[in-house]
């Protein structure tokens, strides 16, 4: 049975979700990615990712088109503010918008979705306004290295942020030196965007290595399945896979069974290396 996240705002979310990324933008493939994420909501990844960014708010779209037959308060919806619209004069209205593309009236989780140039302080006040109307429930940032961590830190109520949404897989492990130490001492939890390195698309061919297929085997799982089982090993961790095929959104919601041994773990450290000094943050 799939594990749980619990936020610091007391949420519970499963580890697995649904990442919409480049979903909704091709007309011909909607019926079947609105299928997809049913299928992956029936399977327990009640957890959606999308940005208004995503398709100019095309995946916003398809989302709610896709949530429409189920009861709301089962979701958990996440969605993404940009930076130019991260400001008192257009925070609001991108969200409303963003609701309305949806069809909710509100967000259980919205992130700030990169750092721009509005001050950091304007940003969480803005984010804090929209969680007292009773739009958002919870805020989080995404794309925040360690430095952009601990200034968020500094400002009235950047404390309340509850998620950092960051590239993370077994190919991508920068952060596991210094911003997920701290994020896990703060308490602030892990979603894991591109946690299979967009099969191979990120230069990082996690489903090839014969190690990762050795252990696959194993388990009778995908490499895929083993790549998500790694990605949500430690609690506090969250990743949302994206697919707009149904068949991959069960064998993803599968994954959350798989607890891979210790000598799986080292065998893929020997492989795949941690960091051993600060790196640059990925982004894609």
């Amino acid at each position: 049975m799939m594990h749980v996240v619990k936020l610091s705002d007391g949420s519970c979310v499963p580890a697995l979700g649904q990442g919409t990324w480049y979903l909704g933008d091709v007309s011909e493939r909607r019926k079947d990615e609105i299928a997809a994420l049913r299928s992956g909501i029936e399977a327990g990844m009640t957890l959606i990712d999308t940005a208004e960014m995503y398709g100019n708010g095309r995946s916003e779209s398809l989302v709610g088109e896709a949530i429409r037959p189920y009861d709301r308060s089962t979701l958990f919806l996440v969605s993404k503010v940009l930076p130019p619209n991260a400001n008192r004069k257009r925070l609001m209205t991108s969200l409303d918008a963003s609701l309305a593309r949806l069809g909710t009236d509100y967000l259980d989780l919205y992130l700030y979705h990169w750092r721009g140039s509005t001050s950091l302080a304007e940003t969480v006040a803005c984010l804090e306004k929209a969680k007292a109307q009773g739009k958002i429930r919870a805020w989080g940032v995404s794309n925040f290295d360690l430095d952009d961590m601990e200034e968020l830190w500094g400002v009235p109520n950047g404390r309340n942020c509850v998620v950092n949404q960051v590239l993370y897989h077994m190919g991508s492990r920068g952060i596991e030196y210094s911003l997920l130490p701290w994020m896990r001492e703060h308490d602030v939890a892990l979603m894991a965007y591109c946690p299979l390195a967009q099969a191979g698309r990120l230069s990082c061919d996690l489903f090839g290595h014969p190690v990762v297929q050795k252990i696959a085997q194993q388990y009778r799982a995908s490499p895929a399945q083993i790549a998500l089982a790694w990605v949500i090993r430690e609690t506090g961790t969250i990743a949302i896979p994206r697919t707009g095929k149904k068949e991959h959104a069960l064998l993803n919601a599968d994954a959350g069974k798989i607890v891979l041994s210790t000598e799986d773990m080292t065998e893929i450290d020997r492989i795949f290396l941690p960091p051993t000094r600060k790196e640059p943050l990925d982004i894609e």
